[in-house]
């Protein structure tokens, strides 16, 4: 009795579940990567996922404040003779807009790709190059 309901109900769920699972596939495809940021005493470090995607297919542009990284997954399916059961992979163009912290050392930015995570180096200013003057007050 119970192996008999397990079975109905492993053939139940996929059914029901498939038109929501080739609706999230669709959603996917608007998400960007998944990241992590943090802090230390000397730069900000900021890592990407990219699995699957090739170092020459990601580009990382500054321009003001903002730092973006942006690529594009290819597929290495085969859609010759299969029936695709599930196909949760997503393939595509992806973007992440970082906007930078005021301490970053925009001119040292630096960046690795590794084991399909991409690693950002924000440097922060060091105390002494930080550039301070006096604001003249105009008389009115």
């Amino acid at each position: 009795m119970v192996q008999a309901n397990l079975q109905k109900q492993s053939d139940w769920w996929p059914n029901i579940a498939d038109p929501l699972r080739k609706f999230g596939g669709k959603i996917s495809e608007f998400f960007s990567p998944a990241t992590d940021a943090a802090a230390m005493d000397d730069a900000y470090v900021v890592e990407v996922e990219l699995p699957g995607v090739k170092e020459e297919d990601i580009q990382v542009e500054h321009h003001g404040n903002l730092l973006t990284v942006k690529g594009q997954k290819h597929s290495s399916r085969e859609e010759k003779d299969k029936t695709y059961y599930y196909a949760e992979r997503t393939f595509g163009a992806f973007q992440r807009v970082f906007r930078l912290p005021a301490d970053v050392d925009e001119d040292h930015i630096e960046a690795s790709a590794k084991d399909g995570v991409l690693t950002l180096r924000l440097p922060k200013w060091k105390e002494a190059e930080a550039s301070k003057r006096q604001i003249e007050i105009q008389k009115g």
